[in-house]
Formats: C-alpha cells, sequence, structure tokens
C-alpha cells in the first residue's frame, strides 16, 4: 500500500499538473472573485421530486434555498444575517423543512422546522445543550434527535412526531455513545463508542428485551460504525475494518445472528444509506483522498451497474423518491462544487447549480494531483499538491505546506479558496496528509500515536525536499499552515524546528494541550478518550504534554508567525492563542493575530474568511515570497478591511 516513490516516480506523478505550466499564466484574481462563487450542501428533494432544497451561502451568511428540479431561479427560504443556517432536509410527506443553527459558532446547535409558512420553531428548546439529528423514521412519522439536555457529557435519544412534535425519550445514554440509527419498528437502536483512538466499536440496544449488545465483539482492535437499517425487518448495515487496513461494509440479522460482508474494497467505506424506497444502497468511498460512489441492489446486494460521474472529483449521491434520477454534486480544486440532475437510465447529467465565482475561467483554477513522496524514515505519505498555471522548472517559487485538522483528519479532494487564491498568486500548495492522517489505512493511521509534534512534524519538514525536487520551489520559500490540529504542527513547526520554514499560519491551532485536554466542552465525552489515548492523559501524561505544547517553549520561535482566531471557539479558547501571540512577541518576532468576535471553531461567515484569506496573503506576500504578487486589476489590500478587535 505505501510505495516508496523516488524523484522519477513523483515526476511521473506530477505529468498532470507539469504538463499545464505549458499553458500561459493564469488571469490573477481578487479573494472576492474566488469567493464570489455559491456553496451548496444539505441537498434534500422534496417528496414529489420537484424542488431541491439547499443551503447556500451566496449573501455571506448560509441561508437556505430552493430551486426547481427541472430548472428555474434558485428562490431564498431563510433570511438569517446572524447565524449561519445548515439544511438537514424536507419532511417526507410535505414542504415542512428541518435544519441546525447555532450561536456564533459556539456549536450549542438546534433543530428548527420551518413551517410551510414560513414560521419558525425551535423543537429541541433550551440554553445550554446540543441538539443533533439522527434520521427520520422509516415511516415518515416521526424523526430522531440526540440530545445532552440531561447530562451535559451524554446524548439521549428521542423521538419527535412529525405531527405536533411532542417528544419521546427512547433511549438514556450514560458511557458516551453516539447514536446513529433506529430500527423500522424502533427496537433497536444502532451506536458506536470510542473507547480509545484504536477501538471504535458498533453496539445495538434491544428497546425490547432492554438488552444492550456489541456487534465487534472480540479483543483485536477495531473501528466500526452503524450505517442504517434494512427498510424492513431488522438487518443493520454498519462499516468495521476487523482489525484490518481498511473499513469495508457489513450486515447484520438480528433475527437470526447472521454476518455477511457487503463490499470490502481497498479504499475506507466511508457511510452508506439507503434510497428512499428502500431498494437501492448507496456506498460512499474514500477512493485516494475523494469519495467516489457505489451503488447495490438493497435485496441481493449485487452491485448496479453506475459510471463515476466525475472521474478525479469527489462525488455526492442523493437518489430520488421513488424516480430514476439522482442529485449528484462534483466537486475539485478547478469544480467549486456544482450541483446536477443525473438520469439514471441514461447517464445524461444536466448542470443544476453552478458554484463557478461568475467572472473566473475555470481553466485558470487547478484541480490539484494526488502525489506520494518517501519521507525521512522511508514511510509513503500522500498529498494534494497545487501547482500554479504558467510554472516552469527552475521558478524557485514560493510553497504552502498546508496540515489538515484532526489529528486524524484528512485533507480530500475538493474546491477551497484559499488554496486556489494561494496558487492564482504564484504560491505552490501542497496539501500533506502526514502519518496519523485517516485514510491510508489503520497502520498509517496510528504511526503519530504520542509522537505528535516530532514524526508527523518530520513528515512536513520532509514534504520540502520533494517540493525542490519538483524544480518549481525554492526551499527556502517555505511556509507551514494549518487549521485546528494543523494549526498545533504551524506552531510546533516553528518552535521545535525553528529552521524549517519560512513562516508560520496558524488557524485557530492548539498551543497548550494539558490545558486543551483538561478544558475540553462537556459534550466531547466521547472523544475524550480517543485525544487522551493518542495525544496524551493530562492528569498521567503532564510532564509529556507540556513538552510537546508549543506554549511552554515559544522563546524558540524566531520566524514571523500569524494566528487567527474565533473569540466563540469553545475547543482551542482564545487564551491559547493569545498567550502564544504574546510569547513570540517577547522574541521580537513578527507576530500578526486576528480575532473574530462572531465566529468559533473556524469561520463560516464569507466577509470573516474574505478577510482571513486575504491577510494571510498578504502576510505570505511579505515575509515569504519577499514581496507582493501582481494582483488583479482594484484588489484590495488587507488594511482596506477590519481584522477583528
Amino acid at each position: 500500500m505505501y510505495r516508496a516513490i523516488g524523484y522519477l516516480a513523483l515526476t511521473l506523478c506530477l505529468a498532470s499538473p507539469a504538463a499545464a505550466t505549458d499553458a500561459p499564466p493564469a488571469k490573477h484574481y481578487t479573494i472576492e472573485q474566488l469567493m464570489g462563487g455559491d456553496s451548496f450542501g444539505g441537498a434534500s428533494l422534496s417528496p414529489d421530486n420537484r424542488k431541491l432544497l439547499t443551503t447556500s451561502n451566496r449573501t455571506g451568511i448560509a441561508n437556505l434555498y430552493v430551486v426547481p428540479v427541472d430548472g428555474g431561479p434558485i428562490r431564498q427560504l431563510t433570511d438569517s444575517t446572524k447565524e449561519t443556517v445548515s439544511s438537514i432536509g424536507y419532511f417526507p410527506h410535505d414542504e415542512r423543512i428541518l435544519y441546525s443553527s447555532d450561536q456564533g459558532g459556539n456549536e450549542l446547535a438546534h433543530i428548527y422546522v420551518r413551517e410551510v409558512d414560513g414560521q419558525v420553531r425551535d423543537v429541541t428548546p433550551g440554553t445550554k445543550h446540543v441538539a443533533r439529528f439522527v434520521e427520520w423514521a422509516k415511516d415518515g412519522k416521526s424523526f430522531f434527535v440526540q440530545t445532552n439536555e440531561r447530562d451535559p457529557r451524554y446524548f439521549d435519544l428521542y423521538e419527535i412526531a412529525a405531527d405536533g412534535y411532542a417528544k419521546t425519550l427512547l433511549f438514556q445514554n450514560d458511557k458516551a455513545y453516539q447514536i446513529r440509527a433506529v430500527s423500522p419498528d424502533r427496537r433497536y437502536v444502532a451506536m458506536s463508542r470510542i473507547h480509545d483512538n484504536a477501538n471504535k466499536r458498533t453496539y445495538v440496544y434491544d428497546r425490547t428485551a432492554k438488552a444492550l449488545s456489541e456487534v465487534t465483539a472480540g479483543t483485536t482492535p477495531v473501528s466500526s460504525e452503524p450505517q442504517t437499517f434494512a427498510a424492513s425487518g431488522a438487518t443493520l448495515y454498519y462499516t468495521t475494518d476487523n482489525g484490518g487496513e481498511f473499513a469495508g461494509l457489513a450486515r447484520i440479522d438480528f433475527a437470526t445472528g447472521t454476518r455477511a460482508t457487503v463490499f470490502a474494497p481497498k479504499w475506507d467505506v466511508a457511510s452508506a444509506s439507503l434510497s428512499d424506497d428502500g431498494r437501492t444502497l448507496v456506498v460512499s468511498v474514500n477512493e485516494d483522498a475523494r469519495s467516489r460512489p457505489y451503488l447495490f441492489d438493497a435485496t441481493t446486494l449485487k452491485p448496479i451497474a453506475f459510471t463515476d460521474p466525475a472521474p478525479g472529483a469527489t462525488v455526492g449521491v442523493q437518489l430520488a423518491n421513488n424516480a430514476p434520477f439522482a442529485v449528484v454534486s462534483t466537486a475539485n480544486g478547478a469544480i467549486p462544487g456544482d450541483v446536477s440532475i443525473l438520469d439514471l437510465k441514461t447517464g445524461r447529467k444536466r448542470l443544476l447549480l453552478s458554484a463557478q465565482p461568475p467572472g473566473v475561467a475555470p481553466a485558470d483554477l487547478v484541480a490539484g494531483t494526488v502525489v506520494r513522496f518517501k519521507s525521512y524514515d522511508g514511510v509513503s505519505v500522500p498529498g494534494i499538491l497545487y501547482v500554479p498555471k504558467g510554472a516552469k522548472p527552475g521558478d524557485r517559487r514560493p510553497a504552502v505546506i498546508h496540515v489538515h485538522g484532526g489529528p486524524g483528519d484528512e485533507s480530500r479532494i475538493g474546491y477551497r479558496p484559499l488554496v486556489q487564491y494561494l496558487v492564482n498568486g504564484g504560491y505552490v500548495v501542497f496539501e500533506i496528509n502526514n502519518r496519523g492522517s485517516g485514510g491510508s489505512g489503520r497502520s498509517f493511521y496510528h504511526m503519530d500515536d504520542h509522537r505528535h509534534g516530532d514524526a508527523d512534524l518530520d513528515d512536513v519538514v520532509a514534504a520540502k525536499k520533494m517540493l525542490a525536487e519538483t524544480g518549481f520551489v525554492d526551499p527556502a520559500k517555505v511556509a507551514i499552515q494549518g487549521q485546528s490540529y494543523g494549526g498545533y504542527m504551524t506552531l510546533a513547526g516553528l518552535t521545535f524546528r525553528p529552521d524549517a520554514f519560512a513562516a508560520g499560519v496558524d488557524l485557530y491551532g492548539v498551543a497548550n494541550w494539558p490545558r486543551l485536554l483538561r478544558n475540553t466542552p462537556a459534550w466531547w465525552e466521547d472523544l475524550r478518550q480517543l485525544l487522551f489515548t493518542e495525544v496524551g492523559d493530562p492528569d498521567k501524561d503532564d510532564a509529556y504534554l507540556r513538552k510537546i505544547s508549543p506554549v511552554f517553549h515559544a522563546e524558540r520561535i524566531k520566524r514571523p508567525l500569524l494566528v487567527l482566531q474565533g473569540a466563540n471557539d469553545p475547543r482551542v479558547l482564545p487564551v491559547e492563542s493569545q498567550d502564544i501571540v504574546a510569547k513570540a512577541k517577547a522574541n521580537g518576532v513578527p507576530v500578526d493575530y486576528v480575532e473574530f468576535a462572531d465566529e468559533g471553531h473556524g469561520f463560516r461567515k464569507k466577509a470573516n474568511q474574505i478577510v482571513a484569506y486575504r491577510t494571510i496573503r498578504d502576510f505570505l506576500d511579505k515575509y515569504v515570497r519577499g514581496g507582493p504578487a501582481p494582483r488583479a486589476e482594484g484588489s484590495a489590500v488587507a488594511g482596506d478591511l477590519p481584522l477583528g478587535p
């Protein structure tokens, strides 16, 4: 699986982006232009298949919109000017809508109903709890939610009636289970539980027998997750790696106890769901950093012929309600996330919603290429490489190595305006999936356990050599950048490898592990054991955690640092960023700090994203490139917009 790729093989991997360098350089765009398109999510078809509900941020704040499936103007349904709104979907039998929203990024999300007349009702009222949608009942007469209103640590399961919204407790949770599915007759509740970072197991609670059983019994470490129950009977589909490298899809019949493997590709099965009529099983596979759908007959489990709608792109599929078409979303670096209607009989695809920014030529955007390189100890490390249009070997361009969040997340194929803004400005960007990332197998995932800021960080350092060998990059002009865990890696890079990078960009990254692990939000109870066993237990491993925390060694920082932070972040508290900024400034190092008053762990409002991304580019131009890059005519500078308090 983990091929060691030398220079010759790397050159072959780069054939696609390198070939594009024969084309003229791309036109220069402002960040406003690159973010001028739509982002669509939470697609849901109306019961009659005539309308598509979606979430879009076209106003700058995510709201609900509806568009006719046959084509026509998109219409805004909600008009929030402060809080982001995320679509859950239409009611199964009418055009009421469920959606989720929190307050200023505080993660205390509630579930709301938008009535047909536009009135809104919070069906999970309260002030200090989180509500999460689970799924609709198979008969459409109710839906299931989990909330931590009884105990902040645990999420109980409730059924809410579609008629009148009466709420009934179905399962009281006392072990930090995460509830994923309910059987059609409401007898069985399927859930997962994180025991440690090597064990995520699937359980089923029998409400009739009042008994809990483990689906993934045994002592072998396993990663497993319930997906959905069959449309009838008591058959559960679930993912499991069975202690191997990748998670496949399996099923179990509780009436007979029989099990069967449904699908076992050489990548992770990420999710599985049933069509509304229960006839088709839709399986999404994380195939080399992109989502690819597969279809199966739910009765026979035989594959249904289905051509990949967009090879090389991340693809999402939602089947229509008893009709031969599907809603398909596609995204890569050059496709921002278009939504199309796919005729399942003919294979023809019709664009319904274009996410393309107006005035931005798709040929000027860069799709990105998955490459692998040999790291410092011979381990093959993957990532997504973006090379600017018009780049030529010998250019010695500046570069940015971006580290994802997590720790165990993964950079995936998709459209990210910041990446395109940097690439359009002449930067080579490498989104590294260093050891410890998901998507590359269980062994790779565990290679950074209790070695954060060291084994994983040295993959990032080793990536500099790979970038230099492309012929496009000046190794003296490579910055490290990341958000959350990736922000930690940025701070660790500047602290523990102080000569490796030209500068660092930290977006709400962890600076103080003991503080973060002791003060995780109450609703993180299910993740606490994962973090304690992967990173460290603050009571048992305090000395080690202080050793790997940049804030306690900030005197080593000597390269420029930019830190961006949300004031309402419940995970990485603003004080963490403020501490590291103050200590780095004490070294006489150039340090910029931007705090957004109305954001949490991640920046969701378009105006704030524009400010953040422009600030990042200006910082890199100043401290990495050594001067500003050519800009689009009329392009603003960071000082034109307020950078927060």
